[in-house]
């Protein structure tokens, strides 16, 4: 392994070290998912690491549609969309532009929607800011059109004083400058300032705006659209917004929602990853169809309400136990910090799993080495008696190691929440 980097080197002795404690790279034998727990290694385990956060995953009335699918297409129908598409590809984005309100293209996953859009939008004469925590996803789309020619340069997160700073300073030097965020960053859970980029756009002419909202589909906004446009009045012209429908949304595959029909078209016929990637199957777009129709009704709204008030009562839970809860908004990723030390929580999620419950760990080099800590996703299908058994085993785990809340804390105080 010496022709492999020392931070490669790294990452495997914690990955694999991880992996014989079961942490990482398991494998669930359920026969049959309930929503509420997975087996693993012989146990059943209280799951909190699942981004489905509405539960439509297990929904009937999305299985009677896969089945009947299934027996009417088969599994896939392969071929390229620019030849021949089913005919639900139409039906599902016309359903999805009554959701958003503007014209969607469904790609095969978010992270092939970015390869599609971001080097056919972003000009080799432009300049690309990356937010310090934007998903990786996005930076390996952007990485494409910084082969062509376009200036890329990290920002720290969230900070937009200094956003305003280059973008005046690179607006005399580029085209366009383009900033790319997540509407709900994964990791910490924390959101973009989707009131403040807006008027930085309408202060800015030649800035622009690129929004990664795959964890905000489904538990927020008008017909469960996300979490970015719930904080705005309207899709402005200048932003590009992609989502996921593989989390929430309970399907497969990614929305891309643009201002226009002219946009969508250019997109359409240019983006490689469309023309190229298989399709998303027959069973997965009529899956889709019905999860539409869910978020059409009045009906996803009661599951927003329903999901809210269990990320109330987590917050509420790991305050009062004076656990290391990085942040307070009400989104279904809660992070809890652990720490400097990858180790700890290594043990202290291999602790959770002797107690019952599976969770997410995160390190470096996912996340900065002082800002390690214990992922945690909330979904509809858990309930409030789960969630205080996790926190109280979590307290537990941490106590037995010492972890002071107000140490632990110490990296994400600042105001761009973490220490690179």
């Amino acid at each position: 392994m010496n022709h492999f980097p020392p931070q490669v080197r790294q990452m495997q002795d914690i990955m694999s070290h991880a992996k014989s404690l079961g942490i990482l790279h398991g494998h669930f034998s359920d026969y049959q998912l309930n929503g509420q727990t997975i087996n693993l290694n012989g146990q059943d385990l209280h799951h909190f690491a699942n981004c489905s956060y509405l539960g439509l995953e297990l929904d009937q009335r999305l299985k009677n549609a896969a089945k009947d699918a299934i027996e009417r297409y088969g599994i896939q129908f392969s071929s390229s969309r620019t030849y021949l598409e089913s005919g639900l590809y139409e039906v599902l984005e016309d359903k999805l532009s009554q959701i958003f309100g503007n014209p969607v293209i469904v790609a095969p996953t978010t992270s092939l929607g970015h390869i599609s859009w971001i080097p056919n939008v972003v000009h080799k004469n432009d300049a690309v800011i990356l937010d310090h925590q934007v998903h990786r996803s996005v930076q390996n789309a952007t990485m494409i059109a910084k082969a062509n020619g376009t200036h890329v340069e990290l920002l720290r997160h969230n900070r937009m004083d200094l956003l305003e700073d280059r973008i005046i300073e690179l607006s005399a030097k580029y085209r366009k400058v383009w900033y790319m965020a997540d509407g709900v960053y994964s990791m910490f859970g924390d959101v973009a300032p989707m009131q403040e980029l807006y008027d930085l756009l309408n202060r800015h002419e030649q800035f622009h705006l690129y929004v990664d909202d795959a964890h905000g589909m489904s538990w927020a906004g008008k017909h469960g659209r996300g979490y970015a446009l719930s904080n705005v009045d309207y899709y402005h012209e200048k932003m590009c917004l992609i989502t996921s429908i593989n989390k929430g949304f309970g399907a497969n595959g990614s929305a891309m929602v643009f201002s226009d029909e002219i946009q969508k078209a250019m997109i359409k016929n240019a983006g490689s990853t469309l023309i190229f990637s298989g399709p998303v199957s027959p069973v997965m777009l009529t899956a889709g169809i019905a999860s539409a129709d869910i978020h059409l009704s009045d009906e996803i709204y009661d599951r927003q309400n329903r999901l809210t008030d269990l990320i109330k009562h987590f917050n509420q839970t790991a305050i009062a136990l004076d656990l290391p809860l990085v942040r307070q908004d009400i989104t279904p990723i809660c992070y809890l910090a652990v720490g400097a030390n990858p180790l700890h929580c290594v043990e202290i999620a291999h602790g959770l799993q002797q107690d019952g419950y599976f969770v997410n760990v995160s390190s470096f080099p996912t996340v900065p080495l002082k800002n390690s800590g214990m992922r945690i996703t909330l979904n509809t299908n858990h309930t409030e008696e789960a969630i205080t058994g996790l926190l109280n085993s979590l307290k537990n785990r941490m106590d037995e190691r010492e972890i002071v809340t107000e140490e632990v804390l110490k990296p994400f105080v600042s105001r761009d929440l973490v220490v690179a």
